[in-house]
């Protein structure tokens, strides 16, 4: 997506947070060349190569957070409401309990009343309330990510509890509070300089420009970390936080690339972690842009692609087939539709009565941003050379991207990280969305999407939100070919490492290097 949602769902996304547990591993076999991590590191300090860039870190937890690094730093120094269970059901972290009144429209938030600031100060609801309204004020960096609550008309109860209010009834509140909602205390602005968090480790101001150094919270509410100390690094480059983990500088490398991965197989000094279904590419195809306002163009594209030819060239299979879901990995993902194929017959019928016998010239827009892009472009464009469409293939420059293609162009390779369907709706699929890149304007279905956030009964929500998806995935503007997985490698016997994708990627807490 756009730049800034772009760098934040990766991490992120935008969005959504949290439980810690041991990551499914692959073994793994490296070339007799590799290095192999350095036991010299005290087993007190994990160091962790993050996607991220030094150059341009941020401090302040309630905008825009662009990169990984980012994510993680303010995940180990504050508290969010909310986080992901493992299952994607909403789970509590500083809130633990959210009750509506029967209009879902007033909910009643209650906190913790253990957790304290790392100046000693009691956290408050007040302080819990004052940071959802700064986030709200900063509605412009984080993609509105507080748009459903009126928060003028919020109001803190007591010490532990306040009550929000939605715009209009919202059954999801709970979901709404996970992404980024960090609690600082009431009154702050300033975060040039160190602000008091309530979350597991606390910044010393060590490690220079390139990395930031974290001690163990003693007072935290939650589990005990295993760790005294966490490094965090921001590294830009995949192949640099890879071989950062293997000379031994780091002891996790988030993000590494499929043919490094690869190569590790069988490597017993390094695990390799994957996260099922974290990564999409998605296909974009402008709906208010010919030939694509024609949905049956549209479903030709679709029927074209040969999806496992992609995955295997593109992410060498790790990862699944797509089946143009958008979120497939949501918990409210339609889990019985069959799984589309490749049908070129149809595909050229339906171009055929799109007035397209002859077939189209078109441009597809990709870049070099993230590992393969650039490769997934051209199968797609030999794919879709066998039903008529003449693709010339635009490799674009990965600083401007997500600013000059990105919602801009009719066809393009897209990217998405782990954010919740709920969020892809608000950011992208609904009138008025801060970044509609598809032109997805039916009303109808927005409608569609208001009654099942008004619905109170979670199994029939969680039906009506499937439906939505399954006719995004028949009308929209979105070609899912596959599904990454997020690739990480760990020096061996690292255990902890989050299971969730997205944005409960960056809650690393309780990682050890004990095993």
């Amino acid at each position: 997506m756009h730049t800034q949602l772009r760098r934040r769902s990766a991490a992120v996304v935008t969005a959504v947070a949290l439980l810690a547990g041991c990551s499914g591993t692959a073994p793994g076999t490296a070339p007799a060349t590799t290095a192999s991590p350095s036991a010299t590191t005290a087993a007190a300090t994990v160091r962790y190569a993050a996607p991220g860039s030094p150059s341009n870190a941020v401090t302040d937890p309630h905008g825009l957070l662009p990169g990984e690094s980012d994510v993680v730093r303010m995940a180990l120094t504050y508290d969010v409401l909310t986080v992901p269970g493992a299952d994607g059901a909403t789970k509590p972290r500083l809130a633990t309990e959210w009750r509506p009144d029967a209009t879902l429209t007033k909910w009643r938030i209650t906190i913790r009343g253990d957790a304290t600031f790392s100046d000693g100060r009691p956290v408050k609801a007040a302080d819990a309330l004052f940071s959802l309204r700064r986030m709200g004020k900063k509605a412009a960096e984080n993609f509105g990510r507080m748009a459903m609550f009126d928060l003028e008309a919020a109001k803190v109860i007591d010490d532990t509890t306040f009550e929000l209010v939605t715009t209009k009834p919202y059954a999801e509140v709970g979901k709404a509070l996970e992404g980024a909602t960090f609690v600082v205390p009431e009154g702050s602005d300033d975060f040039s300089k160190p602000v008091p968090g309530s979350g597991p480790f606390r910044p010393t101001g060590k490690g220079g420009a390139q990395a930031v150094v974290y001690e163990r919270n003693d007072d935290w509410w939650g589990p005990k970390p295993p760790a005294e100390t966490i490094e965090v690094r921001a590294v830009p480059d995949p192949q640099a936080r890879a071989q950062a983990l293997l000379s031994g500088q780091v002891d996790l490398a988030g993000g590494v690339p499929a043919t490094l991965a690869r190569q590790q197989e069988g490597n017993s000094a390094v695990r390799l972690l994957r996260r099922p279904g974290a990564t999409l590419y998605p296909l974009v195809m402008r709906t208010d842009t010919e030939p694509f306002d024609d949905p049956r163009v549209r479903r030709a594209v679709r029927l074209a692609l040969d999806r496992q030819q992609l995955l295997d060239t593109v992410f060498l299979g790790y990862g699944e087939v797509g089946n143009d879901l958008i979120t497939p990995k949501d918990p409210t993902s339609p889990a019985t539709l069959p799984q589309r194929t490749r049908d070129l017959a149809q595909a050229k019928k339906l171009m055929a009565e799109a007035g397209l016998a002859d077939g189209a010239d078109l441009t597809l827009h990709t870049t070099t941003a993230y590992p393969g892009m650039d490769g997934a472009a051209t199968l797609i464009a030999q794919q879709l050379a066998e039903i008529g469409m003449r693709v010339k293939v635009a490799v674009e420059p990965a600083d401007t991207y997500f600013s000059a293609v990105y919602a801009r162009k009719p066809f393009y390779v897209s990217y998405l990280g782990g954010i919740p369907f709920l969020d892809v709706a608000r950011v992208a699929l609904t009138p008025g969305s801060p970044t509609n890149e598809t032109a997805w304007q039916d009303r109808t279905w927005s409608a569609g999407l208001d009654k099942a956030l008004a619905e109170p009964d979670d199994t029939i929500r969680r039906r009506l939100l499937g439906d939505l998806q399954a006719d995004l995935r028949d009308q929209g503007g979105y070609a899912i070919w596959a599904l990454s997985d997020r690739l990480d490698l760990a020096k061996a016997g690292l255990s902890g490492v989050p299971e969730g994708i997205g944005f409960a990627s960056a809650f690393i807490d309780q990682v050890s290097l004990d095993g």
